[in-house]
């Protein structure tokens, strides 16, 4: 059913989703995807999610209606009007606060690639406007639970529990634990917090305010991106300092893994896609490869293996370590196309590798939607050789396309990527390729055995369709979360839980709760196939407060 003929009942949960970003009116990484595609998906579950957004010209611009939903004349000394509209489909609060968000530049640096010296302030407001409606300040609506994301959202908690007045439960999800709002404790009484806020179960982390801190402190519930991520930050090596605060806290921490807009990705209708093809037809490719290969200046070889990686050019995805490897890759039949933005010192690497290897490398070192679509479409394999990897919606989108993801056994990797090892191949159901550890010689063996596996052409393209018929979508997932929701608003259960469920690949419409589980997993193998004898036999920008 269309998602525009699907009314509301009166059963419905009323969600209000804090975030600093939403596609595709900002973006910086897969938090503004998520944001985005997650309540479309959650319509179908009998959640409806109103989303709070700070007033970027990009986000007021974008408001197709608008009508002054409530006015704060003094709003941590701002005065903040909070617009209420649609856009692109989603009901939106804009806050508008010309001092703080009417300014060019992304929305946590400025055009000089440094923090927003007020993001203190920016986000501090953001929260505390959330947590007004939540109190229901609005009158005619009020959500049943609040969802707030990452470090910007983090002290909506805080204010709901230092107001102590009636207020809705919070579900804070964590998209990257490098990135944590850390600001000085002087701030505490301009951003309307009481002094005794500051103390270890508030929002104090080694003698300043963690936004992010306050969050996983304090929120009801926590979730992040996916299983493996939910363990590794329990962990001193991914837990970014905050290791023993989720350890405590593991009952209430969530694994839920991200999916995909199946609309959006789709390679018959995505206009992207030069030539478009059905998912699964792995022949129909073979074109977008040949015109793209022509378009960047590679020699149209079919024997080539094209590698392709659209990503932030930071160390936390791995990227430097390609720069060290491309050499060594580029003295055989191997071609790399690069899409993305990041750090100067990484980008100058690869604009001198372009010059060194024009034959085999082209760059586009800016951020390109359309091109971050049309890459996956045409590249025979993804790189993601991330140091870690909350999920990954690149392996999704990879997967999607027919694109066979070389990724670094990570997080969300590791959760979505069957590696082509011998015993998946001959059960044929791999479909990437992972490696581990996240250093240059392991990626280049990756990258090796790729090339191996890609010379077998009936090995290959069985990892292309097993990744294109892979459920990269949000159905199971978007049930797991609202089954959360439900829970915490203190409603019914959809239906009843068993501990043994098992969630299909492809009609996958939910995974059981466990309410005495940290983690509930998503299933990471696709389907099983009958065994093929033949396939067995053929040979970070910077870490700080931006995410």
């Amino acid at each position: 059913m269309p998602t525009d003929q699907i009314v509301a009942l009166p059963t419905d949960l009323q969600l209000l989703s804090v975030t600093a970003e939403m596609f595709p009116f900002v973006k910086t990484g897969g938090l503004g995807d998520v944001a985005a595609s997650l309540p479309t998906a959650l319509r179908h579950h009998g959640v409806r999610t109103r989303t709070i957004l700070p007033g970027y010209p990009s986000v007021l611009s974008a408001l197709t209606t608008k009508t002054q939903a409530y006015v704060f004349h003094d709003m941590l000394g701002y005065r903040a009007t909070v617009w209420e509209g649609t856009a692109h489909g989603h009901h939106l609060y804009v806050i508008d606060v010309p001092e703080l968000y009417d300014r060019s530049g992304g929305p946590y640096l400025g055009p000089d690639g440094r923090d927003w010296a007020d993001n203190d302030m920016r986000f501090a407001v953001l929260s505390r406007v959330a947590a007004c409606i939540a109190q229901g300040c609005l009158g005619q609506w009020c959500p049943d639970v609040v969802m707030t994301h990452d470090w910007q959202a983090g002290l909506v908690s805080a204010y709901l529990r230092y107001d102590e007045r009636p207020a809705p439960p919070v579900a804070h999800v964590i998209h990257n634990m490098a990135f944590q709002g850390l600001f000085p404790r002087e701030i505490l009484s301009r951003i309307g917090l009481p002094e005794h806020a500051f103390a270890v179960d508030g929002v104090e982390f080694y003698g300043k305010i963690g936004y992010l801190k306050a969050g996983l402190q304090i929120a009801n519930r926590l979730i992040t991106v996916s299983p493996t991520y939910a363990e590794e930050i329990q962990t001193a090596e991914n837990g970014m300092g905050l290791e023993g605060l989720l350890s405590s806290r593991a009952a209430d921490l969530h694994g839920i893994l991200n999916g995909i807009d199946l609309h959006d990705w789709n390679s018959l209708t995505d206009p992207a896609v030069i030539f478009p093809y059905a998912i699964g037809d792995i022949a129909g490719r073979r074109a977008n490869k040949r015109v793209f290969q022509a378009e960047f200046g590679l020699p149209q070889d079919p024997n080539a293996m094209l590698l392709g990686i659209v990503s932030r050019l930071t160390r936390q995805k791995g990227v430097d370590i390609l720069a060290e490897i491309a050499p060594r890759l580029f003295k055989t039949n191997i071609q790399l196309a690069v899409v993305g933005v990041g750090d100067a010192d990484i980008m100058q690497s690869f604009r001198a590798l372009q010059l060194a290897y024009p034959r085999n490398l082209v760059c586009h070192l800016r951020y390109d939607e359309l091109l971050g679509h049309r890459l996956h479409s045409a590249v025979d394999a993804s790189l993601i050789p991330s140091r870690f990897e909350p999920c990954g919606l690149t392996q999704l989108h990879a997967l999607r396309y027919g694109s066979v993801p070389i990724a670094a056994r990570v997080g969300g990797l590791t959760d979505t990527i069957v590696d082509a090892n011998t015993a998946a191949i001959e059960e044929g159901v791999a479909n990437g390729i992972l490696f581990a550890p996240t250093q240059g010689d392991a990626l280049y063996r990756a990258i090796k055995h790729g090339k191996k596996l890609f010379k077998q052409k009936s090995v290959w393209a069985r990892l292309q369709r097993n990744g294109s018929l892979h459920d990269v979508s949000w159905h199971g997932k978007a049930a797991h979360y609202a089954r959360l929701l439900m829970e915490m608003a203190g409603r019914a259960p959809v239906r009843a839980l068993h501990e043994n469920d098992i969630a299909p690949r492809l009609s996958d419409m939910g995974m059981p709760l466990s309410p005495n589980s940290s983690f509930t997993r998503t299933a990471r193998m696709p389907q099983s196939r009958p065994r093929n004898p033949g396939l067995g036999k053929t040979d970070l920008p910077r870490f700080g407060t931006t995410s």
